[in-house]
């Protein structure tokens, strides 16, 4: 673990890139090509194509969804 703890949304993502073999930023780009969509029915997509739990997704949509907003 790196000096700097992450948190939030981002503190899955060590776990993520882990257990589903991609980094953080190919996940975001699935993401991000579904947009528009409203936050379930992306985690949904990540959940239903890609095999991921709920609490990864979540994560990924929420980290995504909050970087449009900035």
């Amino acid at each position: 673990m790196s000096a700097e703890s992450s948190k939030g949304p981002a503190s899955y993502f060590p776990s993520i890139e882990k257990k589903y073999g991609r980094p953080i930023n190919e996940w975001e780009q699935i993401v991000r090509d579904q947009l528009p969509a409203k936050h379930m029915e992306l985690v949904a997509m990540l959940k239903n194509n890609h095999g991921m739990g709920h609490g990864h997704a979540n994560a990924i949509v929420a980290h995504v969804l909050a970087a449009q907003e900035e």
